[in-house]
């Protein structure tokens, strides 16, 4: 039970129909800490209240109201409280797709596009977060897809770059591109460290600093990662959760709610019935 006073987290991450190639969250964090997961897609998150802290592998970045933080894809990143009250926030996270084609429209850039910074004080870009969330609470389409296309515009207009190739070129990255398709593959029943190097014909050291390198994370970190995201899949297309955590190798139903509340932000029910569009209004649900 929570002592009197005390701050109560709430959240919605869902997605709006009418654009199919961004989710949304809108939160309040308090507690709750992200542990280091990457995102398929782009993460364009604003602060309203509070202070957020974003640990990238470049260092951490204290975001506050008026600031963006603009996450290119799979790149691993934490994120907690930066102050006791913890942090108000609206999160875009558009598809590569949505993001380099706008790119391909409204700038020279060419390539698979990112950005080149990883948080800006722009009070503008973070009105227009907030803007593209109300739109699509309120269902105007047009609204919503127009404002995310100004947004996504003005911060490659500023930020944009064309991303190097993540092409595994030596030899150690070359064994962690093989060691992830083998984790991909076996996800229900992955292989020890040992038993995966020795396949590859590596040593588990070797092994756990190549992926690390090459992905920011060790191995069984990426591992339960890529079970969260093929479960938020699965429930995508109607999966129960009871099903998916199996499906993906976690032992049970709460051994998967656990890890998926910890790294999308909300309990897999609560994502399946954003999905299912029945999202009703009430206690720790956003205001």
């Amino acid at each position: 039970m929570a002592a009197a006073g005390a701050v109560k987290e709430w959240a919605r991450h869902w997605q709006y129909a009418e654009l199919p190639d961004l989710d949304l969250l809108r939160a309040r964090y308090v507690r709750h800490t992200f542990p280091r997961h990457s995102h398929e897609g782009y993460v364009l998150g604003s602060v309203t209240q509070g202070i957020e802290d974003v640990g990238l592998p470049d260092g951490t970045v204290h975001a506050g109201p008026g600031s963006v933080v603009m996450i290119n894809p799979e790149v691993p990143h934490t994120a907690r409280a930066g102050v006791p009250d913890g942090w108000v926030y609206a999160t875009l996270y558009p598809s590569a797709r949505v993001v380099n084609d706008i790119a391909a429209d409204l700038t020279s850039l060419r390539g698979t596009v990112g950005f080149a910074r990883t948080s800006v004080v722009d009070p503008q870009a973070a009105r227009l977060i907030a803007e593209v969330h109300r739109a699509a609470e309120e269902g105007n389409a047009l609204a919503a897809d127009s404002v995310l296309r100004v947004l996504v515009a003005r911060l490659l207009d500023s930020h944009g770059t064309v991303l190097p190739s993540r092409a595994p070129r030596a030899a150690g990255s070359r064994d962690a591109a093989r060691a992830r398709a083998v984790l991909e593959e076996r996800m229900e029943r992955p292989p020890t460290l040992e038993a995966l190097a020795s396949e590859l014909g590596t040593s588990p050291f070797a092994l756990l600093r190549a992926f690390r390198k090459q992905y920011g994370m060790p191995p069984h970190t990426w591992l339960t990662d890529a079970r969260v995201r093929r479960a938020r899949r699965m429930l995508d297309e109607g999966t129960a959760p009871a099903e998916a955590a199996t499906a993906v190798g976690f032992t049970d139903q709460p051994h998967l709610n656990r890890h998926f509340t910890r790294i999308v932000g909300v309990p897999p029910g609560a994502y399946r019935r954003e999905r299912a569009g029945t999202y009703k209004t009430g206690p720790g649900s956003p205001p």
